[in-house]
């Protein structure tokens, strides 16, 4: 089969097409023939090996993973013994964040993994990044920050993968929400639902004197401590870019005053947590509440170029690999 194979860490061009073995189906597998596959900011880091410490788990001097990718959407092949709930034909979305790579024609996943039947009304390009932007949105906001109903949330890059699914997300969970971002997406996000939009290319948030109660940062570009005096008396900084200032505020902040910086590894997870999270965003999807928002969408071969648009840092919502049907 035909999969992006990466041969060591660096610039978009040490990803290479080029043909693989077919992976073997276990006992409890789904072989899925992927139509779709995410292309998010997490993959350009691993490809990149940045942090450095990141290589500690991702591989000292080159990837272990080969394949890059974990978000995907396809068709199910062929199942494994003792697999219930699925069945060939099925249409699938899921993450493979520990297993095979999702760059590639067929990939084969646990049915105990992080793996749904995709609603009707989603097309498989909108089905593939939802477990890498939507699943972590929903974990930051519904557990990490534990947003209720009236409360201030302001969302730190809501025009990216993560932050219109939280522009959306919050809007549901009843939340009063204003997004930040740059003057071509001010639109794009009013539209998703944010109460309030600030062009951070005229104004910076923090200089406002406004207050939140949550500050959600997507993209790891502000801090705490940056964030504190725009943070209500219990206010909470929440973001999945972790880094050892935040490290350290987490620490700082546990044991002194009532403000508090959180961090959370969505993707370590229980796979079982996730599927309840993925569950949950499937029932408002089908209601819909929730949306995909669609940037780009590039071929198996064009991989290098969707990879270097990503790490342009300018992509809205979410970039896709779309696979033809077989």
């Amino acid at each position: 089969m035909r999969a992006v194979v990466c041969s060591g860490y660096g610039a978009p061009e040490v990803l290479q097409l080029g043909e693989v073995e077919m992976p073997t189906l276990g006992d409890g597998d789904v072989l899925v023939r992927v139509r779709a596959a995410s292309v998010t900011a997490a993959d350009v880091m691993m490809r990149k090996g940045s942090p450095l410490y990141g290589r500690l788990f991702l591989g000292l001097t080159k990837p272990k993973k080969s394949i890059p990718g974990t978000g995907f959407a396809g068709v199910v092949e062929a199942l494994g013994a003792g697999v219930d709930g699925f069945e060939v034909g099925d249409r699938v979305f899921g993450e493979s964040a520990f297993g095979p790579g999702t760059s590639a024609e067929v990939v084969c996943v646990p049915q105990s993994g992080v793996l749904a039947v995709m609603p009707d009304e989603l097309s498989y390009e909108e089905a593939a990044p939802v477990c890498d932007g939507a699943v972590t949105s929903l974990n930051f906001l519904k557990d990490v920050a534990n947003l209720q109903s009236g409360q201030k949330i302001l969302i730190n890059g809501a025009s990216g993968s993560l932050g219109t699914a939280a522009v959306q997300l919050a809007k549901h969970f009843g939340g009063i929400v204003t997004g930040v971002c740059s003057t071509a997406n001010v639109e794009m996000v009013r539209a998703l639902g944010a109460d309030h939009v600030i062009d951070y290319t005229r104004e910076e948030f923090t200089s406002k004197g406004k207050t939140y109660d949550i500050v959600y940062d997507t993209v790891g570009k502000s801090s705490f401590s940056a964030c504190k005096a725009s943070l209500s008396e219990r206010g909470v900084f929440v973001s999945p870019v972790l880094g050892l200032p935040l490290l350290m505020q987490m620490l700082w902040t546990a044991k002194i005053g009532k403000r508090r910086a959180k961090f959370s590894a969505t993707g370590l997870r229980p796979a079982g947590e996730l599927r309840v999270l993925l569950l949950e965003l499937v029932e408002l999807m089908r209601a819909g509440r929730l949306r995909s928002v669609i940037d780009r969408s590039y071929r198996l071969e064009e991989i290098v170029d969707a990879h270097r648009y990503v790490e342009s840092g300018h992509k809205k919502g979410n970039v896709v690999i779309a696979l033809p049907g077989q």
